[in-house]
């Protein structure tokens, strides 16, 4: 390997997956390969359902040894969930799930000290029902002394080093997205102690060096340095998002579609909270202007529940059931918990009056039409609170696989749709690492280098997007 290239391993965590990828940087060149992918099944026990987080530190330590000698490590993953941490550094019991009940009604018990226009208008951050603040305030926090995200304590295993990320921190409503640093009133009027978390981190900060035990667990030879990146999964996948200018929306597939803008400053205004998008910090100074959408976990969940189909037939199979014929509303919460997928939306199209899917291929299709118009609806909305026009929509994450999807959002957008990368997240943890060695200038070098270097496909809009303002209508109850 030439000495100017350097490679870097990129743990990216998802909520039903892991990965190790190790990435090849060089002055015009970069390479992604992976060492080693493992389940992420969380666990259902008499408590609760928990994060299986020893067999994910597990997983990320035989990626590192599949991957060999590396320049860097940075690790990213899902958000809002964390670990607890006692007096001496133990983890005080699996972390757990953002899917769990526990935060049922807690936010309205939040509004009534800090009401939710007031939240919004501090945090800039979406209702969400699992968002850490509401966590927080439901845990029993007896016995902790620390607060680490997940990717924060991850890394504090593989360094013994602790420290809190910007972009994760960004999306536990305790931080002003205008400042960039916590919000200490909000957290004091909702009872919670900033001093649980550790120092603030940026991405490109140095995150400490593999402990000798790790060094001796991979086979890797030291000093290794962990690099901060950004390690909320979306503020990584984001980053690698392959645009030229600021006329771009984009949509980060996978178990959640995460639909928006890259923007300079947060939307604070009582419409952007009625829309319910999020302000979440993205790399140099970028806020993540988006919305949560239902994603691939609704489909996901079917293909669960049906004994696992060969996707491989069951798209082509979708495809040919007749478009829009049943819609659900992607982003409902009663979605959100796993279990009885199938049934769920098709109790819904019952609801709303419309026919119910019976087919596992009729199933699949109201779902990718539904998502697709899920996203069309982001897309228009953002726009629209942000002052600020696109010209294209990028997709990014696994569902770049789903060519179906592709094409059906391009239909319900009415603009061009560039599918691809579809690693983006650990793509966007490499360039980081990159940046800190100086092969990658900045932002938009990397975005320059992933179009020269990744495979991208371009999908047209097609049809005639009055079906899908009907369906949008017909969802909305019009």
């Amino acid at each position: 390997m030439s000495a100017s290239v350097k490679s870097y391993a990129a743990v990216d965590l998802g909520a039903s997956s892991g990965r190790v990828m190790v990435g090849r940087v060089g002055p015009d060149s970069l390479e992604l390969s992976e060492a080693h992918r493992f389940v992420n099944r969380p666990v259902r026990v008499p408590e609760g359902l928990r994060w299986d987080i020893l067999s994910l530190y597990g997983g990320v330590l035989d990626g590192l040894r599949a991957a060999g000698q590396v320049d860097s490590v940075g690790i990213d993953s899902w958000a809002v969930d964390y670990g607890l941490l006692d007096a001496d550094g133990a983890l005080l019991g699996n972390p757990v799930h953002y899917r769990d009940p526990r935060t049922e009604g807690v936010a309205q018990k939040v509004w009534t000290t800090v009401p939710a226009p007031e939240l919004y208008a501090a945090t800039g951050l979406q209702y969400a029902p699992f968002n850490t603040l509401y966590q927080l305030v439901a845990d029993r926090l007896s016995g902790a002394q620390r607060l680490l995200l997940i990717p924060d304590l991850l890394t504090y295993w593989l360094t013994g080093e602790q420290g809190t990320e910007l972009t994760n921190a960004s999306t536990t409503q305790l931080i002003d997205p205008r400042t960039r640093a916590w919000s200490y009133d909000i957290a004091e009027r909702v009872g919670i102690d900033l001093e649980l978390f550790a120092p603030l981190r940026q991405p490109g900060d140095p995150a400490g060096l593999l402990r000798p035990e790790v060094l001796e667990e991979t086979g890797l030879r030291g000093p290794v340095p962990v690099t901060a990146v950004g390690s909320h999964d979306t503020a990584s996948a984001v980053a690698a998002v392959p645009a030229s200018g600021e006329r771009f929306a984009y949509i980060c597939t996978g178990t959640w579609s995460l639909a928006g803008l890259e923007l300079d400053a947060p939307v604070l205004t009582e419409e952007s909270q009625a829309a319910n998008f999020t302000n979440e910090l993205g790399l140099d100074g970028t806020v993540r202007y988006l919305r949560n959408i239902m994603g691939l976990w609704l489909l996901q969940e079917c293909v669960r529940a049906w004994g696992d189909p060969d996707l491989g037939e069951l798209l082509p199979a979708a495809a040919k059931v007749p478009a829009l014929r049943s819609v659900v509303d992607a982003g409902d919460a009663m979605f959100l918990a796993p279990g009885r997928m199938p049934e769920r939306i098709a109790e819904a199209c019952r609801a709303s009056g419309q026919p119910v899917p019976v087919s596992p291929a009729e199933v699949t299709r109201c779902i990718l039409d539904s998502l697709a118009l899920a996203h069309r609806k982001a897309v228009d909305d953002a726009q629209r609170l942000a002052g600020h026009p696109v010209d294209v929509v990028h997709v990014v994450g696994g569902g770049t696989r789903n060519a179906l999807l592709c094409q059906l959002t391009a239909d319900a957008c009415g603009l061009p749709v560039v599918a691809g990368p579809t690693e983006a997240a650990a793509l966007g943890n490499v360039l980081v690492q990159a940046r800190v060695h100086g092969l990658v200038s900045d932002l938009a070098g990397g975005r320059e280098l992933l179009t020269r270097t990744q495979p991208l496909t371009r999908y047209e809009p097609q049809g005639d997007s009055a079906r899908w303002r009907e369906a949008q209508a017909r969802l909305a109850g019009d």
